[in-house]
């Protein structure tokens, strides 16, 4: 909900630094392997309940999410690159619940909830990326990405923001996660609404 509106102040921090590790010769793909690495260690940071350790790392795991595109943006876009992205992002996003279950087993159900309202967003977000490469269909609203980003109630920031409230107080954690999948599902829903009517005005365009 908010990713379109930081972006004006991120950007261009991110994009001077990206410009720096241009320069030094560190590729976009590294950046975004040093990154996943870092969400698999706050993963295994919240298997062990070290979840101050796991702030940080999460921490470490989103600024690097973010230069990996800063530096695309210096090399180039590349489609390898925005796969890997996209990878890493949805399964750093399931750790971290995940990491939580592991460590106290009595969270388990909230974190099945909330992983599966991931799938739902997720789902939602990749196949209207394909429907939008399929009908022509572009924004540049989060900056230059290699496929369709498709906004909702429950972004990154969003989704961020919950992952860090939940290592600040983790005792919550069962109240996080069920507010935040009743919110995911709510941007699933408003997604495939807008697929839906984008489908229908196609076709009755075509039919017209």
């Amino acid at each position: 909900m908010f990713d379109s509106r930081i972006r004006p102040i991120i950007d261009p921090v991110s994009n001077m630094i990206g410009k720096q590790f241009s320069q030094w010769g560190i590729s976009a793909n590294m950046i975004t392997i040093i990154g996943g690495a870092f969400g698999f260690m706050a993963f295994c940071s919240l298997c062990l309940e070290e979840f101050h350790w796991a702030l940080g790392l999460i921490a470490l795991n989103r600024i690097f999410d973010g230069l990996d595109g800063a530096v695309a943006r210096q090399q180039g876009i590349t489609d390898l690159g925005g796969y890997l992205d996209i990878v890493l992002d949805f399964i750093f996003y399931a750790l971290v619940p995940l990491g939580f279950a592991i460590g106290n087993p009595e969270l388990a159900l909230p974190a099945a909830v909330l992983i599966c309202s991931f799938v739902g967003t997720g789902s939602s977000f990749l196949a209207f990326a394909i429907l939008a490469e399929k009908l022509g269909i572009s924004t540049e609203i989060r900056g230059k990405k290699s496929i369709y980003y498709l906004g909702g109630l429950t972004e990154g920031f969003e989704t961020i923001l919950v992952l860090v409230l939940m290592c600040i107080w983790p005792e919550y954690f069962t109240v996080f996660a069920y507010i935040f999948a009743a919110l995911c599902w709510i941007t699933t829903a408003t997604r495939i609404y807008w697929a839906v009517e984008i489908c229908q005005d196609k076709a009755e365009t075509v039919n017209s």
